[in-house]
């Protein structure tokens, strides 16, 4: 693209640019606005970081890479709203753009018009930002003819058809595009990367099948359970009874993402920065299997200031978070599970600030059963009461009351591993996952959530009503194990979900007694 400079007449005015910056999961519009005046110097407002201060050096030596001229003049740029902290290099290329059109250096027509956001290289080079789904989202909201990303930015919205979104790997690109140029729909995404959609995404993950993992029904049957609703569950077992086997092959069996789940998903990815190896919107469910040494910020998520990232609960979203070596997690780390766990949600606060991200995750926990890892199994634990007291009381009553399936798995009979009897495949236990997950979204339509893990008490109560019998066994169950509200409520939700594996539009007193019967930790367990 060749642009032709005029240096002797230049018509200076105020421009608008129309940027977003991301709260939370949604965005926000931020205005760059560009005057030059009589004066000196290139002044920056509007509550801008360090990395927002540094870019007038990286724009004033990018423009001029270019062959553009900085004007000497005072130039004052603003981003507006005042009150609001803006941070990132995202900022970069609509300053540079105000530059150039504040200056009459090139005749941008359709500036106003499109919401753009990128970082620049000193060779005028346009570089990936974090937030592009957001941002889309604003801009279709605002009326905007379209976006202006990076490329690899870009490549994140590529399912929305809503707007234009063009994909810039320069500044002239972008210059290009907004002077109304007659070939800017080669910018296009879905014209520039077509080949790339269709051939050049994530390859399709394996899972482990359960039909590999022999053994241990009573497990494959509760996971099938969860899977089904969406349930919390934790495994207790000796080293080498497959809890992590199990736990990847949990992954296999959950049903695809639906348009609303991704998107949420999606766009937690976008803010923390995640998505740009991706087209399109996120297809398959997370699986978050972080160390238990994680800290409190990287499990629910922190930072400083109002640079306030997602954590693994967030970033677990609609999928699995698996805690392996559950007993050895922080006691501060575990206890800070509590809120995401009831409320499927996680609010960070700061001085100045609070954000809020989703947090609707599974919750699949492993641990041994005792230091040594062998209680249990005929006499092979060494390990003496109290420390078996100990080691279990890590396991905090308030998270373990809001886990709804508890699974005691026991090594498997050497003579049934030699002979490997054949097992249900994970596409069998998928195909019943699915048609009770059917179930619950159209259960669920207009409600606002997706599975029966969901439901608040007043839905339950609306969703799953008790029959007289049904009532005198819960009721039973409740006062023979002194379980608490929160255990009766969770006790329903699973019943509803097995009677929804097998299609049953009422409770049954054998869904609920197989719900029950789940919740073996809620008595002592170490004698």
């Amino acid at each position: 693209m060749t642009i032709f400079v005029s240096t002797k007449t230049l018509r200076y005015m105020i421009v608008k640019i129309i940027g977003a910056k991301c709260i939370g999961i949604d965005a926000v519009p931020v205005t760059i606005e560009v005057n030059i005046c009589s004066g000196i110097g290139i002044h920056l407002v509007g509550l801008a970081d360090i990395a927002v201060k540094e870019s007038l050096l990286r724009t004033v030596t990018a423009l001029q890479s270019l062959g553009f001229r900085i004007p000497g003049k005072k130039i004052v740029i603003n981003l507006a709203p005042a009150d609001l902290h803006k941070r990132g290099s995202g900022y970069d290329l609509p300053i540079a753009i105000g530059i150039l059109a504040a200056s009459g250096q090139i005749a941008l027509p359709d500036v106003d018009k499109y919401l753009i956001m990128g970082e620049l290289g000193l060779d005028g080079s346009v570089k990936s930002i974090a937030g592009a789904l957001p941002y889309t989202e604003l801009a279709i909201s605002l009326g905007l003819k379209g976006c202006i990303f990076p490329t690899e930015s870009a490549r994140e919205v590529t399912d929305f058809a809503e707007t234009d979104i063009f994909a810039v790997d320069s500044l002239t690109d972008a210059l290009e595009i907004l002077g109304n140029g007659l070939e800017k729909e080669r910018f296009l995404i879905w014209n520039k990367e077509t080949s790339a959609c269709m051939t050049g995404g994530p390859k399709p993950e394996v899972y482990m099948d359960f039909s590999e993992i022999i053994g241990q029904d009573g497990a494959k049957r509760g996971l099938e359970i969860a899977a089904a609703g969406g349930h919390n569950v934790i495994m207790i077992g000796p080293p080498g009874s497959g809890k992590s086997s199990l736990a990847k092959a949990l992954a296999g069996i959950l049903p695809p993402m639906t348009k609303e789940e991704s998107i949420i998903t999606s766009k937690i990815y976008s803010v923390a920065g995640k998505g740009l190896m991706r087209y399109g919107l996120l297809s398959k469910r997370p699986f978050r299997a972080p160390h238990y040494s994680a800290s409190i910020a990287a499990l629910v998520g922190g930072g400083s200031g109002d640079n306030i990232l997602p954590g693994e609960v967030s970033l677990a979203q609609n999928g699995i978070l698996f805690l392996d070596e559950f007993c050895e997690l922080k006691k501060a780390s575990a206890e800070a599970l509590r809120g995401p766990l009831e409320d499927r949600k996680v609010t960070i606060s700061r001085l100045r600030s609070k954000i809020e991200y989703p947090a609707s995750f599974m919750l699949v926990a492993a641990a041994n059963p005792c230091p040594c890892g062998y209680y249990g199994e005929s006499d092979r634990c060494s390990c003496t009461p109290g420390q078996r007291a100990s080691y279990i009381s890590k396991l905090s009553g308030p998270v373990m009351d809001r886990i709804d399936i508890h699974l005691w798995l026991h090594p498997v009979d050497p003579e049934r591993l030699v002979s490997k009897l054949s097992n249900e495949t994970s596409s069998e236990i998928r195909e019943r996952v699915i048609r009770a997950r059917n179930i619950q979204t159209e259960r669920f339509a207009g409600e606002g959530i997706f599975s029966n893990s969901e439901m608040s008490n007043k839905l339950i109560r609306q969703y799953c009503p008790l029959s007289k019998e049904c009532k005198v066994l819960i009721t039973k169950i409740v006062e023979g194990k002194g379980l608490s509200a929160r255990a009766f409520f969770r006790i329903v939700r699973l019943a509803r979900t097995i009677a929804d594996l097998q299609g049953r539009e009422t409770l049954s007193p054998a869904n609920i007694s197989e719900a029950a019967g789940f919740r073996f930790l809620d008595k002592t367990m170490i004698e």
